[in-house]
């Protein structure tokens, strides 16, 4: 119900990769991408993991090495988000609020360089929260596959409903674009 309300274009991912390690951050960043904002939850480590594994923190290195800053933007709270944070040693906005544009506007001001909207990249697992609300805040955004959906939150289960009923009429709206970014294989 809530869908019929919402601008359809705010849904639409700039990117879609199944897995983060997937995604081609060398392309990102000769398209001038220099802050990354990621999502933990089901984007980086399913639910009932606590801390990033080795090929993570790898992960973590390259992106460092390639010259990205990074700051983790999550609704989750603090005692879940602070140590895995602190585990790569990397920023992070706890009780987020996405898709408010608050959490995304905390974790600009706590990088000392200033982004311009256009360097900046989203990444995350939820249409409802991390497309919309970086959509919203004028961020592109690069939608993953969610980890494990069998350790999802029982709220995270209802945005799951909402966003099976969005990509329908996004693939109704904007077919071409649907089927580009393979938004069929979600």
């Amino acid at each position: 119900m809530i869908h019929h309300f919402l601008r359809t274009r705010h849904f639409i991912p700039t990117r879609h990769v199944p897995k983060i390690e997937d995604a081609d951050f060398d392309f990102f960043y000769k398209e001038g991408k220099r802050l990354l904002l990621i999502d933990i939850d089901n984007t980086l480590i399913p639910y009932d993991k606590t801390h990033p594994d080795e090929k993570l923190q790898a992960l973590f290195e390259d992106l460092k090495r390639i010259g990205f800053e990074i700051v983790l933007v999550s609704n989750n709270g603090k005692s879940r988000i602070q140590p895995f944070a602190e585990a790569l040693g990397i920023p992070a906005v706890w009780h987020a609020k996405k898709p408010l544009k608050c959490g995304f506007k905390k974790a600009l001001r706590m990088k000392v360089s200033r982004f311009e909207k256009h360097q900046v990249l989203v990444i995350g697992d939820q249409i409802m929260t991390d497309v919309f609300g970086a959509r919203r805040t004028g961020l592109d955004v690069c939608l993953v596959h969610p980890l494990k959906r069998r350790s999802e939150k029982w709220y995270t289960k209802i945005n799951r409903a909402i966003e099976k009923k969005m990509l329908k009429k996004i693939a109704k709206k904007y077919p071409d674009m649907y089927f580009k970014l393979d938004l069929d294989e979600r």
